[in-house]
């Protein structure tokens, strides 16, 4: 869309038509927001109806350990936001943005390259464990196991608080990017 940086409110906002933002539903929009230029959370429009961040202690502590993964992100999303200021290159970017030679990137819908080194596939159906996701061309890291992959399409485990995140082995940001399942676990 070329907004230059985009969020959403972990949990969403609104609430019609007796829907309801379940404990699953929260967690994976927080993994989601993690991955994001901002991270804010909002009880919605109807808070009564809808599992929010501190219904239990296991939300709590999922979105605590989230949100020190997405502050451990900060120095690579402020060179992100100022690519974005001094060059007008949206934070969150479509697969083809740097793989304009890949035909299939233009297919892609449901991920993002966040910055030119990150690829996020946010999990977005419930009860999930595992998700598909396609990698262009180039030496990719998952983030939270290690293993490398050259590109194309992949199935990786996608459990709760792993979010299917890959980042580039070249970028000067790989030891960041490394450390996040440490940062997780502190």
């Amino acid at each position: 869309m070329g907004n230059g940086i985009h969020h959403s409110d972990v949990g969403g906002y609104t609430t019609l038509h007796g829907m309801k933002r379940t404990k699953e539903l929260m967690m994976r929009w927080i993994d989601f927001c993690a991955f994001t230029p901002m991270m804010r959370s909002h009880e919605g429009n109807r808070p009564g109806d809808n599992h929010q961040f501190d219904t239990d202690d296991e939300t709590l502590f999922h979105l605590g350990r989230m949100s020190r993964v997405f502050a451990s992100m900060k120095p690579y999303l402020k060179a992100a936001i100022a690519e974005n200021t001094e060059a007008g290159i949206p934070v969150m970017r479509p697969l083809f943005m740097h793989y304009e030679q890949d035909e299939t990137a233009y297919d892609i819908q449901f991920q993002y390259l966040l910055g030119r080194d990150v690829i996020v596939a946010p999990v977005y159906n419930k009860e999930e464990t595992e998700w598909k996701l396609y990698l262009p061309e180039d030496d990719w890291v998952h983030a939270w196991s290690g293993q490398a992959f050259k590109g194309g399409w992949v199935t990786v485990d996608a459990p709760l608080g792993e979010p299917p995140v890959f980042y580039r082995k070249s970028s000067e940001y790989a030891d960041l990017f490394a450390a996040l399942p440490q940062v997780a676990k502190a």
